[in-house]
């Protein structure tokens, strides 16, 4: 089963203030930003998710553009968890707004499991005070996400298995997860819109072609999914990447991307006071080849500066076989963050307090993020460089960074309140 809250943050805002029900209301970034979320009276003018600003004010100049309330919609986020957790030994928080519940043999208690689906429906709205959810129940998780968004809002669908087969034919393939606007168009020159249209190559020619990416397309195109609902477990490792807008050989294009997921992933570390001794660079190509190279320091870190020297370390040594589509870095190796043994040797000496000094600095602006937002505090090399296009790609990012950030907090129940802001 999957639930979905319903324009989440837009619906936050409606809720708190009668006088924006009824009215198109766009949570987001300020001109130059791109938008989190909107409500559905938005939604009818064309405005979605991570649209710039700019482009959602000219198709709506009267709606009301509100920045986001992260503590609000964490602490609504975290009402919803506690209501569902009721339905549910197995829930898995897929992000702020979205969850998977394992409905297996809860019909004695529930009754029938579209039945447990109206009732979690109905349970979320009281607890919230009027918040509506899709809910999507389907054999598997993949089918029971794309469910949920089948009768939005405040929608149920009930995908049995005896009528995956059909709803697969005729499913696109830009509605399976993991298939980007990239992939999506590399599919539709080999003729590929739907997942029948997959069904017409094989398994090898999948896995050959596009590796891990192409081996789990034409399993959902089966209707294969063997992820269990996994409740929330320490993570093995950390990472961001990003798909380009553009395919490019620019080093200092790629430089720039390593340092705001560096800058990503040594917060998600702190806030989480792990470390890791090994940085791993991704690198994908325009034609879907995927290399990974990694580094195993004699030392834990989650400094930004750290990682993204490790990083660049790595880059400086490929030699680029051809133009990069995608590139992502990661820190595994972890433990606790624990502080390292002092040098005696003054070099060694001099090292550890110029990581003190870094360490410092990094907290200091984590602490101002989290109290002010995500791009409240930014590098002058990542504020002035880069195009338009790639700004809004990295507003994106920063969202989608803050979300997480929330979620994680969420979990923990360490987010602060509204009122310490």
């Amino acid at each position: 089963m999957h639930m979905d809250m319903d324009a989440f943050f837009a619906s936050i805002e409606q809720l708190d203030n009668p006088e924006l029900r009824g009215r198109p209301v766009v949570v987001g970034g300020e001109h130059r930003g791109v938008v989190s979320t909107c409500s559905y009276e938005a939604r009818r003018f064309g405005i979605r998710s991570a649209m710039p600003v700019s482009e959602a004010r000219r198709r709506c100049p009267h709606a009301v553009y509100l920045r986001p309330r992260m503590r609000r919609y964490a602490e609504m986020s975290a009402l919803v968890r506690e209501t569902i957790e009721h339905f549910s030994p197995k829930v898995e928080m897929a992000s702020v707004d979205e969850a998977y519940l394992d409905a297996t043999g809860l019909e004695r208690l529930f009754g029938p499991v579209e039945e447990m689906g109206r009732r979690l429906k109905e349970a979320v709205r009281e607890a919230t005070g009027g918040l509506t959810c899709s809910v999507g129940i389907a054999p598997v998780k993949f089918l029971a996400k794309i469910a949920s968004e089948q009768r939005k809002p405040d929608g149920l669908f009930l995908l049995a298995p005896e009528d995956v087969p059909a709803f697969l034919a005729a499913l696109p393939v830009t509605a399976v997860p993991g298939v980007g606007r990239h992939f999506a168009a590399e599919l539709a020159r080999m003729g590929v819109k739907n997942c029948a249209d997959v069904s017409r190559y094989g398994a090898d020619f999948w896995q050959r072609r596009y590796g891990k990416a192409g081996a789990v397309l034409w399993a959902r195109a089966r209707g294969d999914d063997p992820r269990e609902v996994v409740p929330y477990s320490p993570p093995k490792s950390e990472s961001a990447e990003v798909t380009l807008d553009e395919d490019t050989l620019d080093r200092e294009l790629l430089r720039t991307w390593i340092l705001r997921h560096a800058e990503r992933v040594g917060a998600s570390l702190r806030r989480q006071g792990l470390a890791g001794r090994t940085v791993t660079l991704k690198i994908k190509y325009a034609d879907f080849h995927q290399i990974t190279r990694q580094v195993t320091l004699d030392h834990r870190i989650c400094g930004t500066e750290s990682i993204y020297e490790t990083a660049c370390a790595i880059l400086e040594g490929l030699e680029l076989s051809g133009r990069v589509r995608l590139v992502g870095v990661g820190v595994s190796g972890f433990e606790a963050d624990a502080p390292r043994q002092l040098s005696l040797m003054p070099e060694k000496a001099a090292e550890g307090e110029e990581e003190k000094r870094r360490n410092r600095l990094d907290r200091a602006v984590d602490a101002l993020r989290s109290r002010y937002g995500g791009r409240a505090v930014m590098r002058g090399r990542l504020f002035e460089g880069g195009s338009a296009a790639g700004r809004a790609s990295a507003e994106v990012q920063d969202e989608r960074a803050e979300a997480r950030r929330i979620r994680e907090e969420t979990r923990h129940g360490t987010c602060p309140r509204e009122e310490d802001m």
